[in-house]
């Protein structure tokens, strides 16, 4: 039952250096908040390139700060402005303090990184604990990185102490029994008392659509996807040359390359790609819950999003993580191999094209992630419905500031 609540406000800070993941987590929330919270207004704070390609709905909108994008040295550079990265810091910290001032959210969300990009978002949350009318909640993916890794990197930057004294909650969107993304920190009880598991956020299929995508197969096919495609190379590689090994395979491949793949790459693999009998590909595709929906089985790296829809599609995989620099798709792909929902490949193996041969033979007929058992695995959208709503304010309950010059 939709809820009225006229003036409400949220604002959502999008860490995306790279990538798809980050940005369609928070779209998702986003759509979920404001189809039960009629009023509600949500503004999307993010750096994405490709931001205007995707679709948001009535009361959802964008505010586009200057790209960056991580180097493999670990380093930070401008995306499209030729100036300093301190600069280009300096000017999406400026947007961001500006925007949460004059918007005055009511609830203000915090994709992943605590701080923000490079410590960013500092000054707009110390502005806003200050002002205290705005629930700052950190919103965390259901595993950050190898627990070591992780350990070492929160300690060097001392973040801690920031879940302890600005945030209010602490959302963990997935399930306890998958994965503690904080494991191994050492948490005071009052950070542990702001933590909840949310579950998994179930992707619904769109329902307004003006056409579905042209490269849906009507045979039974396998989905291979990268997500954002940067680093996904490897992954094609290996599925293609499965195929043209001659061997034979039950079902029809569709490649969705992803956006962020060099074009050169692209071309390479679309070469080859038009080669296979019945194949077809796409670089990207605005919905691509329909092809994941029409799969029969899939092969993918470990992202969080494409593992949320193979759940909530509850679809054959198989997962090829990423291990560098993090190993945040290694360890999801691990504990979801250990709990029977999903199996893994060791991309260390890459060259060896018979496993993947073996694997792909054995992939139509291998158990769906339903046949494993786990109350409350999906119930992630529903639950920060439920968390969200006691700290929205409709427009009778907030008091309007002046407008801001």
């Amino acid at each position: 039952m939709t809820e009225k609540l006229d003036g409400a406000r949220m604002l959502i800070y999008s860490h995306d250096s790279f990538g798809l993941g980050h940005l369609r987590r928070c779209q998702l929330i986003a759509h979920s908040l404001v189809e039960q919270y009629s009023g509600l207004s949500i503004l999307i704070l993010s750096g994405s390139p490709i931001i205007g390609s995707f679709d948001f709905r009535a009361r959802v909108d964008f505010v586009r700060i200057p790209g960056v994008i991580k180097l493999y040295s670990g380093e930070y550079t401008s995306l499209s402005l030729h100036i300093d990265i301190q600069q280009t810091l300096a000017i999406r910290a400026s947007i961001i303090r500006h925007t949460a001032e004059v918007f005055q959210p009511d609830l203000f969300l915090v994709d992943k990184e605590p701080l923000g990009l490079r410590g960013e978002l500092e000054d707009t949350l110390k502005f806003l604990k200050n002002a205290g009318d705005t629930r700052l909640v950190l919103g965390l993916r259901d595993v950050m990185d190898e627990p070591k890794l992780l350990r070492q990197e929160w300690e060097s930057r001392n973040l801690l102490p920031t879940l302890d004294a600005i945030y209010d909650d602490i959302w963990i969107y997935g399930h306890e029994a998958v994965w503690d993304p904080l494991t191994t920190l050492p948490l005071t009880q009052g950070i542990k008392n702001k933590m909840s598991y949310t579950g998994y956020l179930k992707r619904p299929l769109p329902t307004q659509l003006k056409r579905k995508p042209d490269s849906l197969i009507d045979e039974p096919y396998l989905l291979v996807t990268a997500g954002g495609g940067g680093d996904g190379y490897d992954l094609f590689d290996w599925v293609l040359r499965a195929y043209e090994s001659g061997a034979e395979l039950e079902l029809t491949p569709l490649f969705v390359l992803g956006p962020f793949m060099k074009v050169e790459q692209q071309q390479s693999l679309i070469r080859r790609m038009e080669k296979i009998p019945g194949a077809r590909y796409e670089t990207f595709e605005n919905h691509f819950e329909f092809l994941m929906s029409g799969a029969a089985a899939v092969v993918s790296m470990g992202g969080y999003n494409t593992f949320c829809e193979i759940l909530s599609f509850d679809k054959r995989a198989v997962i090829v993580p990423r291990i560098f620099p993090r190993q945040e798709q290694l360890v999801r792909a691990r504990e979801s191999q250990r709990l029977g929902f999903t199996k893994m490949l060791n991309p260390e193996q890459v060259e060896d094209t018979d496993i993947m041969v073996k694997t792909l033979k054995e992939l139509p007929h291998q158990p769906k992630p339903s046949d494993t058992y786990c109350p409350g695995l999906l119930d992630g959208l529903d639950t920060i419905v439920d968390l969200a709503g006691p700290h929205l304010r409709s427009v009778q309950d907030r008091e309007i500031a002046p407008s801001l010059a």
